[in-house]
């Protein structure tokens, strides 16, 4: 388990012995500076894939920002602990995997409003994976330029190294879970139809 005040505090010592400003770091991660500033001040725990970019921006792989912060060996996010975002277009996911140093999984909860769409998403580098399970409504989800119809219990799988998008076409909402094996962070830039935001 990551002791998120542990790492705030190597963040801030290796983002200041590089000189860094937290803008300019966000602009060599493309995490936000509230983001940042609130990993630093240990009021948010970066997920999987904020951690990556951070690492990259520093010139660092993930085990090497988290030396020393790592606390045990069994880690338990609580129900209230659940990152849960609301974006804009009225879409909300809920991020709900503890962060693993090393582990570049993550299991997200989203629910697409009756006809939203919730933009599309450059592919992870080779050897990604995600498995796209469908509780309630329709989900239009496409990938390698082929779009699939997925309907309640349905589960879907592919190789996350493409372009991908997910889409509500429907008149109720529709609620998915996304387990994914992710081997980097995304390439920056996310194209999307709505807000440039993550699943």
């Amino acid at each position: 388990m990551i002791d998120v005040a542990s790492l705030g505090e190597r963040v801030h010592r290796l983002r200041q012995s590089r000189g860094l400003a937290l803008v300019a770091l966000a602009e060599a991660t493309g995490v936000s500076v509230s983001m940042l500033s609130a990993i630093e001040r240990a009021e948010k725990a970066p997920t999987v894939v904020v951690l990556s970019k951070i690492a990259d921006g520093l010139g660092l792989t993930v085990a090497q920002l988290l030396a020393g912060v790592e606390r045990d060996r069994f880690v338990i996010r609580r129900a209230a602990d659940h990152e849960v975002i609301d974006e804009p277009g009225g879409w909300q996911r809920t991020v709900v995997t503890p962060v693993v140093p090393g582990v570049g999984f993550e299991w997200i909860r989203t629910t697409l409003p009756a006809g939203c769409d919730a933009g599309v998403y450059p592919g992870y580098a080779p050897g990604s994976h995600e498995f796209v399970h469908v509780e309630t409504g329709t989900l239009h989800l496409t990938a390698d330029a082929t779009t699939h119809e997925l309907h309640p219990g349905d589960t879907l799988y592919f190789p996350s190294d493409t372009d991908h998008a997910y889409a509500n076409r429907g008149v109720i909402d529709c609620t998915y879970n996304v387990a994914a094996l992710i081997m980097r962070s995304r390439t920056a830039g996310i194209r999307a139809t709505r807000a440039p935001v993550p699943r």
